[in-house]
């Protein structure tokens, strides 16, 4: 995949080969059937977002742009040639998983997928009563246009399209009649024209309000179920009376999401955020996936959408497997999935004291999913329900369909408390939930702030100022993650509550900066992007290569989602030229290239894919011996570092910094979910050796987590408190 000779590795192939780790975890057969499922869900998800932003980035440049390379010197047709070669390996390689193990496996379990042509009698009368009473109320046949044109074809949607042909018996007129009736005419020119044909071609959308997984009544103590698309394959021939169905197929296409807000626009922000929404349902396609055996319907779908061969996933299964998550849920089924993982309170945090005056003496760390994330809630809570509170800020990138979050808010700005909300409405995907929310809160008096211009703010924060008999105090949490609920219980994030008065001031500078009423101003102990993130962190390269000597070599660890930024990959080859060890944990794109003699020997990238996505970020240094560690909301990536407003903080109480120095050590040593980057762009699954130990680092946390609870448990909680160095 990388050239002896490249210093980079391909971003966007780096990115697939992320989306592969995935994938491998669904075939690992130690791992449950329904989460081998969840894994093969997740990587449809993975591709429909990838093709919508990077693929579609791709196809723009090829169009406009026929002299650009990548930093390799790679041009944009190569690159989608090859992405689409090893995509295609990778689709058939899930869709094995699927229909030779996992469906097979079901069925062993007593959990059984019926397709049509193995309908049973009593099924078929049930399959066909379901449809009439509950789907065909619902479905809108949509006609092909006389020049062969497509309907609307919305983005990600699920459609059958079926080739028709004049049923025997039925005379011309009856046809032209029918077709009139139901509007796939509307002049006499128009019936002329159609008189003579005896095939066409119509569209359905299959409705997303009903559930994929159809489950129909259990059979021998078995639980059976059929797909809503195969229902509609089978019983789709009532749509069209006096008409045959010649060829059917069942498809959907992905459109180029990539369309950018004018934000020069001063009047109406919101309006045009809709804009760009609206243009996503209409935009040029760059992916079909079908199944189905009809070359003809096939051929008129690419001709209609622009499409070329290696734009076409044919696949031997069902569709869109993102929505088989309904299936992974199903009640009953336990034993199938992992075993439940519970999220504790952390044994720092008082349930018979405010939180505030155990602020005073430490700063607080919680490691969600590990932890519950109740502290948070609490924390926002206890400032709205606190007469002594005065002002609560904060910024919400992505939360959760029904946030509690954005319920706190308002009810703390009906209580008459100064709220101020920086909403980031450019978060791509979640953009109409983050409109909504911000509707919310104006109409409850929130002073809501919509974000920078041509910046995203991604940035994790929250300020609580609160007025005590000494004066004015100021609490923070900072984070890794958004302030989401649903994410917490899935996604391992970082967090740090503390009254450090120094980050407190930093906070309201901060606040003061992106609302856009202050100048840059110097901060102490928060680092900002665009501003001097990337500078401070290359400056503290820098100092590791300064301080490394030959007999007590420098050492960087560091954990983040992705590796892309040009700049820091060459500090950090100048890193490991210089004797540094640097050990990096990267869960998807990392550009950097390995174990190179004389560039980057010293380098070492695992990456851990496991049942939570890790999507905390850390990075620690050993400086000599005075270690500073690092929590932050960026990713190595120009776009974070350049082009995005985000924080870094540094984690100053000795104990905490030493708990997640330990979690960041545990990654490395993890030989169950690791995988190894090597020199030539490829990643191998570390594999334990006979005498070596296991270690899931995930797992390990977790009945850590566990054994320190049952610690405190038997313990009176005072002793528990620590104090803040």
């Amino acid at each position: 995949m990388s050239k002896s000779d490249d210093q980079y590795i391909n971003r966007e192939l780096s990115w697939v080969e992320f989306n592969a780790r995935v994938l491998a975890e669904a075939l690992q057969e130690s791992v449950p059937l329904l989460e081998r499922l969840r894994f093969l869900s997740i990587v449809s998800s993975n591709f429909d977002e990838y093709f919508m932003i990077r693929v579609a980035g791709l196809k723009t440049r090829f169009r406009n742009l026929p002299d650009w390379r990548d930093i390799n010197g790679v041009s944009a047709f190569e690159l989608l040639e090859r992405l689409s070669l090893r995509i295609h390996e990778l689709v058939k390689i899930q869709y094995d998983c699927l229909m030779n193990c996992v469906i097979p496996g079901l069925a062993l379990e007593g959990v059984r997928y019926v397709e049509t042509s193995a309908y049973s009698v009593n099924q078929s009368r049930f399959l066909e009563s379901f449809f009439m009473n509950d789907v065909f109320p619902l479905l809108t046949p949509l006609r092909s246009g006389l020049d062969g044109s497509l309907p609307s074809i919305g983005n990600l949607r699920l459609h059958a399209a079926f080739m028709l042909k004049q049923g025997s018996g039925v005379s011309d007129s009856a046809v032209l009649r029918f077709l009139e009736t139901t509007g796939a005419v509307s002049s006499s020119n128009e019936l002329e024209e159609v008189a003579g044909l005896s095939m066409r071609v119509a569209i359905v959308q299959i409705p997303a309000s009903i559930p994929r997984i159809v489950w129909m009544p259990d059979e021998g103590g078995e639980r059976i179920f059929t797909l809503l698309d195969d229902v509609l394959l089978e019983y789709g021939h009532l749509l069209f009376p006096g008409f045959e169905i010649k060829e059917r197929l069942l498809f959907k296409i992905t459109r180029d999401a990539n369309g950018a807000v004018d934000e020069d626009r001063d009047d109406d922000f919101i309006e045009a955020i809709q804009e760009v929404l609206d243009s996503r349902l209409s935009s040029q396609p760059v992916r079909l996936m079908c199944t189905g055996d009809s070359p003809t319907l096939l051929k008129y779908l690419k001709k209609g959408m622009a499409l070329a061969d290696s734009d076409v996933y044919s696949v031997d299964g069902p569709i869109d497997l993102h929505s088989f998550i309904d299936l992974v849920m199903a009640p009953g089924l336990e034993r199938l999935r992992y075993e439940s993982w519970k999220n504790y309170l952390p044994v720092t945090v008082p349930l018979d004291t405010p939180i505030w005056d155990e602020l005073k003496r430490t700063d607080v760390f919680l490691h969600a999913p590990y932890h519950s994330y109740d502290p948070v809630l609490r924390f926002i809570n206890d400032a709205v329900n606190d007469s002594k509170v005065l002002a609560i800020k904060m910024t919400l990138y992505r939360t959760s369909g029904d946030s509690p979050v954005v319920r706190s808010l308002e009810n703390a700005a009906r209580s008459g408390k100064q709220v101020t909300v920086f909403v980031e409405l450019k978060a791509r995907f979640d953009e109409e939930r983050n409109i909504s929310w911000v509707q919310r809160l104006e109409d409850v008096g929130v002073i809501v702030v919509y974000g920078i211009a041509r910046l995203k703010v991604h940035a994790k924060i929250l300020l609580v100022v609160r007025c005590e008999p000494d004066g004015t105090h100021r609490y923070v949490h900072l984070s890794t993650g958004n302030y989401n609920d649903k994410t917490a219980k899935i996604y391992s994030d970082m967090s740090l509550f503390t009254a450090n008065k120094e980050i407190a001031n930093d906070a309201t500078l901060f606040f003061n900066m992106i609302s856009g009423y202050s100048a840059i101003l110097r901060t102490k102990r928060l680092v900002m992007a665009p501003i001097d993130l990337k500078t401070h962190l290359l400056s503290l390269i820098d100092r590791e290569i300064e301080r490394s000597m030959p007999e007590k070599p420098g050492l960087i660890m560091a954990k983040m989602n992705s590796l892309a930024d040009p700049k820091i990959i060459k500090a950090l080859y100048r890193a490991s030229q210089s004797g540094v060890r640097v050990m990096l944990n990267v869960r998807g794109i990392c550009m950097l290239v390995p174990g190179v003699p004389g560039m980057s020997e010293t380098i070492t990238v695992v990456s851990i894919i496991d049942r939570y996505l890790e999507h905390s970020r850390i990075t620690w240094f050993q400086n000599g011996g005075s270690d500073e560690l690092y929590l932050a909301s960026a990713d190595w990536m120009p776009r974070n570092l350049d082009r995005r407003v985000e924080l870094m903080f540094p984690v100053l109480q000795k104990n905490i910094r030493e708990e997640i120095r330990s979690i960041l050590e545990l990654y490395f040593e993890d030989n169950t979910q690791s995988h190894v980057l090597q020199s030539d762009g490829t990643w191998e699954r570390r594999v334990r050796g006979k005498k070596e130990k296991r270690v899931r680092a995930q797992e390990s946390l977790y009945r850590a987590e566990k054994a320190r609870q049952e610690l405190f448990e038997q313990a009176p909680r005072r002793e528990f408190t620590v104090r803040r160095n």
